[in-house]
């Protein structure tokens, strides 16, 4: 992979400017392109062979930043198709999956590539990334984020354009990660591509949908069973003795569904809570089913 994080600025590098209001401009060096702003121009050639952290001028006088962008901008400020996974949600979503360099994993629903680029970076130029996207107009997003952000496509990268649940031959994966509206639609495929003990992420934004995707999971018998979780990010006001919490907040951006694959022939112990009446309708026949038929039989009241 072509991205650098030391050395000087070559031409081809990406460079986040920061004005003197905090306003970032993230720009691909080019030589003979300038830089306009209505605080002046920035010659991309002055930039070249400076260091990152370096304070540039602009033609009208205004004092830029100039530093090699942190994924987290970079996510920030890429073009778009679909909304992108958060870097709240891509850091816990990497930390769930447990990767390393050299993992094998799959994810669907590539979007503008923001989650792709996190799970490239951690794998390596070892592993390899398995990506699958429905729609051709953000398949093409994403794969021009991924090549803006590393300087070339990855090695270690391969982009499909379709339905995972057709297209994914793998087997004995380390893990996949979902970003669609319809998870569940593809456990069967995912069954047969995890390898035991591997992990399974579903990227969901309702609670219709979590909830349709944790009792999916549950019905199957082949996962453990599944936890939910959300991450909310509040930043600090810091201003001399003004401390204080940020009046905006990064709040619900989607669940995190989290499960790992059993082994073959394993059979999950029995859940020991009893589910609250009503819970899964008057057909459920599952675990639990004869504890939830007392508890409605002692809440009827008496016949005269």
């Amino acid at each position: 992979m072509a991205s650098r994080s030391k050395g000087p600025f070559n031409e081809g590098d990406l460079v986040q400017l920061t004005d003197p209001k905090g306003k970032i401009h993230t720009i691909t060096l080019t030589v003979g392109k300038v830089f306009h702003t209505h605080r002046g121009g920035i010659d991309h050639t002055d930039i070249i062979g400076l260091e990152s952290g370096s304070v540039i001028y602009a033609s009208g006088g205004s004092a830029y930043l100039a530093l090699r962008p942190l994924l987290d901008d970079f996510v920030l400020s890429m073009p778009r198709g679909a909304t992108p996974v958060y870097p709240k949600d891509a850091a816990r979503i990497v930390g769930l999956m447990n990767l390393h360099p050299g993992d094998r994993i799959a994810e669907a629903g590539v979007g503008s590539g923001a989650l792709t680029c996190s799970l490239l970076k951690v794998i390596g130029e070892q592993g390899k990334l398995f990506s699958f996207e429905r729609r051709e107009e953000f398949a093409k997003i994403a794969e021009s984020n991924v090549i803006t952000w590393f300087g070339d496509r990855p090695a270690s990268w391969t982009l499909t354009l379709g339905d995972l649940s057709t297209e994914l031959k793998e087997t004995m994966l380390d893990g996949v990660v979902l970003d669609m509206l319809a998870p569940w639609e593809c456990l069967e495929t995912v069954e047969k591509a995890v390898a035991p003990g591997g992990v399974f992420v579903g990227y969901v934004a309702t609670t219709t949908q979590l909830s349709k995707l944790v009792e999916s999971i549950r019905v199957t018998g082949l996962w453990t069973e599944p936890r939910a979780e959300e991450s909310m990010l509040r930043t600090w006001h810091l201003d001399g003795l003004s401390v204080r919490p940020d009046h905006r907040m990064n709040g619900h951006t989607g669940f995190l569904v989290t499960c790992r694959r059993l082994a073959s022939g394993s059979q999950l112990p029995p859940r020991r809570r009893r589910p609250a009446p009503g819970a899964y309708g008057e057909d459920y026949n599952g675990p639990g089913a004869e504890a939830e038929s007392a508890t409605q039989s002692i809440s009827e009241p008496l016949e005269s």
